[in-house]
């Protein structure tokens, strides 16, 4: 009898621009569910409150919001309970913060598997999205519990929350590829993310209507995509006025350069990534 054929897969390193391999992504996709809920353990592990920190973080964020912005400084809140208004916008900023940070630094953090074994890097940003949608999913119940709470129904606009979503998980994915692939040669990336996310926090209308932007900024505050996806959320949700076509249009043509830039960026350097990290 002779020998079994052996069949060697040879993997080696691709210079310059090279398309995402989806068919691949699609193979690995076991590991991809296997790293999001590795995250989501680590990250509440030898914790004392665990999963309820995803509901206290935004629910006292509202607290404070509703005592300074809405009772104090008198901010409009659209004809909304502020804290039904403040806490919309929390909860998918929650999911655009949480999945922004963690992608941003997720390759640094699984340095040893990335070291040692083959697979799709990209997976590595993606998987914290994943991780990220269930906190969503989480705070969303809270959420229709304070609406049930003011006795507020929501909007028949709901069906549009999972583009609105998509849209959020764009621009985070888009920039925690850009931050990810520079915090993997640039270590100090991760200490001005946490900077970057404070600054973007306060540059959507998270505490305050986009109405109060005064029109000669508008199309510079449309570049945000997170303003079409917070006033989306509220607008889907509880009704009122959407912001314009002009904006959300802005908003989703940002978010698809950042993406499309971050990886391009993130597909650049990714054949360094085992040396450097």
């Amino acid at each position: 009898m002779g020998r079994e054929p052996e069949f060697v897969t040879l993997i080696a390193p691709v210079k310059g621009w090279r398309a995402v391999n989806f068919r691949e992504l699609w193979a690995y996709r076991d590991l991809l569910m296997l790293m999001a809920w590795r995250d989501i353990t680590v990250r509440y592990k030898q914790t004392i409150l665990g999963p309820v920190w995803v509901i206290l973080q935004p629910f006292l964020t509202m607290v404070v919001f509703s005592i300074l912005f809405g009772r104090l400084a008198r901010i409009p809140s659209n004809g909304m309970p502020y804290p039904i208004f403040s806490f919309a916008a929390l909860v998918p900023w929650g999911f655009f913060a949480t999945s922004l940070m963690h992608a941003s630094n997720s390759l640094v953090a699984g340095a040893s598997l990335v070291k040692k074994v083959y697979f799709p890097r990209l997976i590595v940003p993606v998987s914290c999205i994943g991780s990220a949608l269930v906190d969503f999913f989480i705070t969303s119940i809270v959420l229709a519990g304070i609406m049930a709470w003011y006795d507020v129904t929501p909007n028949r606009n709901v069906v549009l929350i999972p583009a609105l979503l998509f849209l959020a998980a764009m621009a985070s994915l888009g920039a925690g590829l850009w931050l990810s692939a520079l915090n993997v040669r640039f270590r100090d990336v991760r200490l001005t993310v946490p900077f970057l996310v404070q600054l973007w926090f306060f540059l959507s209308p998270i505490a305050y209507p986009s109405g109060l932007v005064p029109e000669p900024w508008r199309t510079f505050y449309g570049m945000n995509p997170m303003v079409t996806v917070i006033e989306g959320f509220r607008w889907a949700l509880l009704g009122g006025s959407m912001v314009s076509w002009k904006m959300a249009t802005l908003s989703v043509v940002t978010a698809l350069i950042v993406l499309v830039s971050g990886l391009y960026v993130f597909r650049r350097m990714e054949v360094a990534f085992a040396d450097v990290v």
